[in-house]
Formats: structure tokens, sequence, C-alpha cells
């Protein structure tokens, strides 16, 4: 490479060239002008929402390119129609927190089952063929393609958590994933596989596959119970029997399986499920944990995550990216109210609209975040007269963002009070704000599914989290931002001991696992070293990482 001798090096540093200075001035209006016709403006917004911050606090610019791809360490790629889902390329921009890496095995998995779901999913020809043979209720020996349906159901963190879960398993298993459209899965997530769909398309011949639950005849707990499925099904000396195997099989993980339909976690019945051409599954926890125990995959599972307590981060990561409705709530919000902050610490309030406010509840919050040191406390009406006034100006105040999300007001209402009344013991400026309340759960709403689905994701891209207890909606949050929360402990006979604990990892929690292993009748948490018993549910498991245990 050819440099310029240092004369005439010399003679070029102190000119400047007009011409190039009003380029270079006129560029940032340019581009201004041009973002706010497209409506794609999030650095340029945010870096003017976030003018005249601590300059040790990184800027958004600075965050992207600090830490951040758009790719995420190759979970994504390029390819995705950027105008139909501006969230998939746009969410690292927003992120605080780099989160972790997948590793080169994961990445290339990915990049399997996305082929996969081209050559098999609606509308190939393989598809047809597959759904020819479901409606001749026979099976087919060594089938092409194989799938799994995902029934949506129940909340909106319910529903993320199932997802994730069938889609882990149809990693597993190579089938082709298909999410039931309904509960508006639609409206909410962009399409996560390139050049097709996840979506279960219309006139699916199982046509009341939604209302399958215990008296299914295809119940697969049912028919091992039975005796109608054993489990030498589908092989015969060594060779396939298709005609002892059902057209499909319907798997049964809701909170009132029996211990039949938890075979599903056993070697020997996911032997015979291998050879079901169509499954349905439905399930609205997050059953990983329970396919950490099955031997057969503990060796795909631990190549795929080498950190076993990033399951769910990678996996949410990688499908659940906002419609470009919902897109523009966290937007929006985001520049307006958490922007400019120097820390964000988020605070998941899980109240049932039936619940009275409570005071203990918010003395636990209180009490949590201060003893945490995640927020400042504040002074009394005696310490307050004695402070002296304070040394930063208005103009250099380093906010720290409260962002509270609640079906009730009142929580955020009187710690925005608290931080209003009293100042804070080490001057510190705190603003708490609530994007919504909406007072009760609405099922199938748009406006509130889509309030819902922004919130989760705000408290995902805090610096510090706080959740309640069991709160699927808090699982998916951190999760998604990579975050070990500080879990407020359930108040009983209104008390509570110690008021919250740090969670053992981010993952979510599996509410109702099997008891026991299949074969020695030894307990769940205690098979292998990163499935432990929950903190906020001890009878739950969740991934946890070995090296801390």
């Amino acid at each position: 490479m050819k440099t310029k001798p240092a004369a005439e090096s010399k003679r070029w540093c102190p000119g400047i060239d007009t011409k190039l200075l009003a380029f270079v001035l006129t560029v940032p209006s340019l581009i201004v002008f041009l973002g706010a016709r497209t409506g794609e403006q999030p650095v340029v917004g945010i870096e003017r929402a976030m003018a005249g911050r601590d300059p040790n606090v990184a800027s958004f610019h600075q965050r992207k390119t600090a830490h951040g791809d758009r790719l995420l360490g190759g979970l994504l790629v390029d390819g995705h129609d950027q105008k139909s889902c501006h969230s998939r390329y746009q969410s690292v921009v927003y992120r605080r927190n780099a989160g972790r890496q997948p590793s080169q095995y994961l990445v290339s998995k990915l990049r399997s089952q996305e082929a996969l779901q081209r050559r098999c999913g609606p509308g190939t020809a393989a598809y047809t063929t597959a759904l020819e043979q479901l409606k001749s209720g026979k099976s087919t020996a060594s089938p092409e393609c194989k799938y799994l349906v995902s029934i949506s159901y129940r909340g909106l963190g319910n529903r993320i958590l199932a997802a994730a879960s069938a889609f882990m398993y149809a990693l597993l298993t190579d089938r082709v994933l298909l999410v039931d459209p309904s509960h508006m899965m639609d409206e909410l997530f962009c399409e996560p596989f390139p050049n097709t769909t996840w979506l279960l398309p219309p006139r699916f011949p199982l046509l009341n596959y939604q209302s399958f639950y215990l008296d299914t005849p295809e119940r697969y707990g049912r028919m091992r119970e039975d005796g109608v499925l054993g489990l030498g099904a589908g092989e015969r000396n060594g060779s396939s029997a298709p005609a002892e195997l059902p057209a499909f099989a319907y798997i049964h993980l809701d909170y009132n399986q029996t211990d039949h339909d938890k075979r599903f976690f056993c070697d020997d019945d996911q032997r015979v499920l291998r050879g079901i051409q169509w499954l349905v599954m439905r399930t609205d926890s997050y059953i990983v944990p329970g396919l950490f125990l099955v031997m057969a995959f503990q060796e795909e599972l631990a190549m795929l995550f080498p950190e076993p307590d990033t399951v769910f981060h990678h996996l949410g990561r990688y499908l659940f990216h906002p419609t470009n409705q919902v897109w523009g709530l966290i937007a929006r919000y985001y520049r307006a109210h958490l922007a400019s902050a120097r820390r964000v610490v988020g605070i998941q309030v899980r109240v049932f609209p039936w619940e009275a406010e409570s005071p203990e509840i918010l003395e636990q919050i209180k009490t949590c975040t201060q003893q945490e040191r995640l927020l400042p406390a504040v002074l009394d009406d005696e310490e307050e007269e004695e402070e002296d006034e304070p040394t930063t100006t208005v103009s250099g105040a380093k906010p720290t963002a409260v962002l509270v999300t609640s079906l009730k007001a009142w929580y955020s209402d009187k710690m925005k009070e608290m931080y209003w009344e009293r100042a804070t013991a080490d001057g510190e400026v705190v603003v708490v704000d609530q994007p919504s309340h909406e007072e009760t759960q609405r099922y199938n709403v748009r406006p509130h599914e889509h309030k819902a689905w922004a919130e989760v994701y705000l408290l995902s891209v805090a610096d510090m989290l706080v959740t309640t207890g069991q709160s699927t909606f808090g699982y998916v949050a951190q999760g998604l931002g990579g975050l070990k929360p500080w879990v407020l402990h359930h108040v009983k006979n209104g008390t509570v001991g110690w008021p919250c604990s740090r969670d053992v990892s981010m993952e979510p929690c599996f509410h109702v696992p099997p008891v026991y292993d299949c074969k020695r009748r030894e307990d769940a948490g205690l098979i292998v070293p990163h499935v432990r018993h929950c903190g906020d549910l001890p009878a739950g498991l969740k991934l946890v990482d070995r090296r801390e245990w």
C-alpha cells in the first residue's frame, strides 16, 4: 500500500477543503430528513434523545459497534425482508446487555432446520403428500418429512414458552415445526424462518386439533395406558412395521398430564414417537429441562448448548421478533423514557385482577431494590432538611429509569411518589414510569396483546431486572435479555421473610416436570448436574450453569 511522503502529508493536513467541509456538515441533516420520510430512524432519533447524557454511558451507536452484531453471532441470517420486520435486525441497537454467543454447532443446526422447513413446509410437494397420508389415517414407513404441530393457548408468556419448547423438540427430532396461528400468534411475531412459514395453514385435516385434550383417543399417554401402543410398536425384528403406528399422536403436557403422558420424557417412548409422522403437542410450560433428562438427546444438547443456561436466551432471540406494529410501541417508548437513562431497572409485578393493592408487596419491592442496591434509598424528613443542596446541575443529572409493568398502576404510582417526595440518599435521580395498566388480563384482544408483548420486550432491554416468582411473563423477559433476575418471593399471610433473591440462572422454570427418572425412580432434579429444582417453585426444574454447582 502506497503512502504519501511526509512532506506532502504535512502540506495537506493544515489545509481544509471548503467543499468537503460543507458536504460533511450537510450530511447529518440529510440523514435525519430522509429518515423521517422512511419512518426508519432508530439510531438518529435515539442519539438525539440521548444528547447531553453522561459521557461514561455508551450511546446507542457506541453500544452497537462495541458489543452488537445484528445477526447475533450467527443466530440470524441475512435475506429476510427488512421492511416487513424492522425488529429482527434493529433490536441489537436497543439492548444494553450484549447477551451470550451461540455455539457454532447451534448455528449450523439452525441453518439445517431452516432448510428442512423450506423443503417440507407448507406449499411444498412433501407437505401435500404428508397431508394425504394424514387424511388416510394410516402411518407410513420412513416418511420423507415429519411434523410437530404446537397448539397455542393461555397467556402470552405461556404461548412463547410453549413455542420455544416445541422448536427445541423439533430441532432434536428433525421435525418441521408448525405453530397454531390462533391467539394472535400470526400478529405478534414475525416469521422466524426465511422464505417459508411456521404457521399451520388453514384447512388442516385434524379439524378439531385445538380441542384435543385428555379424552382424545390418540393421546399418546392414553394409547400407552390402554395397551394400544406398546414400546415395540413400529419395530419388528429390526424392520419397520408402520401398521402398528397411528397416523398421528397427541402429546398432552398440560398441568393435568398423567404419569403415562409424562413418559414422553423417557427414552423408550421417544423411540416409539420417532416413527410417528405427525405429532400434535399441547403445553403451556417450558418443557426443555425435561428434554435434558432423555439420554438419547443428551449428547446432541451438549453440543448445541455448551452453556445449558442459555437455551431460551438463544432460541428466544432466534424465534420471537415483534411485528412492526408492536415494534413501534417498543421503539417509541424506549426513545421517550429509557434512551437517556444512565441505567434501566425493570420491575415486573404480577398481580391478579381480583387482588387488592398490597402494601406488603409494595414494601417488598422497595426493600428488595434498596437492599440489593438496584435503587437508592430515600431520606426521611429530618435527613432531608439536613441535606445540602445537590451539587449536580439539572443538565448534568444522570437519571436511573425504572420501568414497572403490572396490570395495576398503584405500585408504580407509589414508587413515583416516593422518589418525587423524598430525596435519594446518594443524590441519584430516579424516574419511575409504567407503559400501561390494563387492570385485567384479556386474551385475544389486539391492543392488550400488543401492549403485553411490547412490555415483555422492554423489560428484556433493562440493565437489571426484578420479577415475580412463577411468572411466565418474567421468564420470557429475563431469557430474551440474558438477565439473571432478582425474584420477589410470594407473600404468605401478609408477611414475607427475605424480600427477594437472585435467581440461579436466566432460564425459565418447568412448572410440571416428571417427578422421577423413568427407570430408577430417582429425583429428576438430581439426575444431571445442569438440571436443578427451581427457587421460585421447588417442584419445578430449570437449567443452570453446571460450573456454578
